[in-house]
């Protein structure tokens, strides 16, 4: 079905550096509207790449941090990178955090209604870890939740936290939301998830994060799980 673009720094003489090391003193000196701006361009030529002649369209998942939305022409940036590369909308998918609405800003209303106008589906990645109200799931236009892994890791032995994760996907489907369980890594969850309605996940227990190269030929091989990658 897809996959997600992951950022990491290979940092000479260092080697590959986790996202958690760098990403906060990118955000706290202003460096991520650059590299954002180079992820989605990256996403987008990849995108455009993997599904030139291909009859089932694959969707790249972008994270996207609040500075974008608050310090730079995101719509323009988006719509200038997909007409450079040739990416249609519908390829690629945005995630946000609870937090960019929890004030409810009209900007940020607007700039999301511009984004799904050109076909772009937003996504709240790491659903039910944030404070705000549930009410921005009717005053924003999201397409999708993704359950975060603290809640999937124990389905199904803890039942506190299975409970927690069908009232999650029992509210998605009344309001029509696609769903995605995030650090799936067994069997029994993935079961425990398609049983109670989530139909996407992503985890370990499908495919580690991986270079492109290795990607491409993971995309060679027969389909396996399709229904759930």
């Amino acid at each position: 079905m897809g996959a997600e673009a992951l950022l990491r720094w290979n940092r000479p003489g260092h080697g590959v550096v986790s996202p958690q090391y760098f990403v906060g003193i990118a955000e706290a000196c202003g460096l991520i509207i650059d590299i954002g701006e180079w992820v989605l361009a990256a996403a987008c030529s990849t995108a455009a790449s993997w599904n030139r002649g291909r009859a089932e369209p694959l969707q790249l998942s972008v994270n996207l941090s609040p500075r974008q939305f608050l310090r730079n022409d995101l719509v323009g940036t988006v719509r200038r990178h997909l007409q450079l590369t040739g990416c249609q909308a519908s390829w690629l998918k945005l995630e946000i955090t609870e937090s960019l609405l929890l004030d409810g800003d009209k900007a940020v209303a607007g700039m999301l209604a511009e984004l799904t106008a050109m076909g772009l589906p937003i996504s709240i990645d790491d659903f039910g870890t944030g404070y705000s109200a549930l009410s921005y799931l009717h005053r924003f236009p999201v397409s999708q939740l993704k359950i975060d892994r603290s809640f999937v890791c124990d389905v199904p032995a803890d039942r506190s936290k299975s409970e927690l994760v069908k009232a999650m996907l029992s509210i998605a489907a009344a309001l029509r939301l696609e769903t995605v369980a995030e650090g799936v890594e067994t069997e029994e969850q993935a079961d425990y998830l398609a049983e109670h309605g989530c139909c996407q996940a992503q985890g370990y227990l499908f495919g580690k994060p991986m270079p492109r190269e290795a990607f491409d030929a993971l995309l060679a091989l027969p389909a396996c799980n399709a229904d759930r990658v």
